[in-house]
């Protein structure tokens, strides 16, 4: 699919967005900016859909990095243990902090994620058996231990209900002043764009950078993060997002190949009409209602997710 093609699908995508809700809002009603109508408007929709924006393109491009680092296609924030690991850093600052304040939550969940990612990546490159499918299992295994390590602390902390909550990924709370975070994306977007050819050199292998008079670790630290800076903005505003770095990188790989740089501007892109749609979907279904975006993410992802595991398999075993 041409990009235009995707810019357009997204620029449709998002004009249905802003007229979707539990409040039916026509664009007759924003002609008397004094109306409710035009304050829910300005307040809830439009920084609803910048805060899609922002994290559908910054998931998908933390997660194509993370693919392009690891040599893996099933490397993303979520098979990584990134999300989880941020998860853990905000219990531990509101643990030793009461009072904590919002800098102190950026910070643990920076360090906590950036942490998190560079123990995969160490576990990654003691592997010896590096299949395809097992590198996320390992991921995947890793998180689950920093996410039931969250849940133990929280329980004895009684905080459980409060952190499943506020890290439930969804857009129904988000407002202006609520999601200013994420605009830290874009420049992380932008480097990242610039930046490809280094990361896909990096991808190559360490002793392939080195021959070229590159540094692989200086590389590989400043895609970790990237990534970590990603997941850490999405985390606090938005929640946890699965599936989103995943499949995204995956799908636009496949009608473009592995040239990192050609492919951040679809691949932007696409993630955002996919957490446009799954929005969409989570709001219409069960309308005036709302189905958190994670859970229609996790749905349609996983579904994904498992294709591309069998596609995988099946690649692994045609004879070369």
């Amino acid at each position: 699919m041409k990009l235009w093609m995707l810019t357009i699908l997204a620029i449709i995508l998002s004009f249905i967005s802003l007229f979707v809700g539990a409040i039916d809002i026509k664009i007759t009603d924003l002609l008397d900016w004094d109306s409710d109508e035009a304050s829910i408007f300005l307040i809830s929709r439009l920084p609803r859909l910048m805060a899609i924006i922002l994290a559908g393109a910054g998931m998908s491009i933390a997660g194509l990095i993370m693919q392009s680092l690891s040599r893996n296609k099933f490397a993303s924030p979520t098979t990584t243990g990134t999300l989880d690991a941020a998860k853990l850093g905000i219990l531990i600052s509101i643990l030793v902090f009461p009072n904590v304040s919002y800098i102190q939550q950026i910070f643990f969940c920076f360090a906590f994620a950036l942490m998190g990612t560079l123990v995969f990546m160490q576990i990654l490159d003691r592997i010896k058996f590096k299949d395809a499918i097992f590198v996320p299992l390992i991921g995947i295994m890793f998180g689950n231990i920093l996410s039931s390590i969250t849940t133990f602390f929280a329980y004895e902390a009684d905080l459980l209900q409060n952190i499943s909550s506020w890290l439930m990924g969804s857009f129904t709370l988000i407002m202006a002043g609520r999601y200013e975070l994420l605009y830290v994306s874009i420049p992380v977007i932008i480097f990242a764009y610039f930046y490809a050819n280094k990361f896909t050199v990096a991808g190559l292998g360490e002793d392939f950078t080195k021959n070229l008079g590159l540094s692989y670790k200086f590389i590989r630290n400043i895609g970790l993060i990237l990534v970590a800076v990603i997941s850490s903005t999405v985390v606090l505003t938005v929640g946890m997002i699965p599936f989103l770095g995943l499949i995204v990188p995956n799908i636009v790989s496949l009608y473009l190949g592995d040239n990192l740089q050609k492919i951040i501007p679809h691949t932007a892109v696409l993630g955002v009409v996919f957490l446009l749609i799954c929005d969409i979907i989570g709001r219409i279904v069960i309308h005036p209602y709302e189905i958190p975006v994670n859970v229609t993410v996790a749905v349609i992802g996983s579904a994904i997710f498992l294709i591309l595991l069998l596609r995988g398999r099946a690649y692994a075993k045609q004879p070369n």
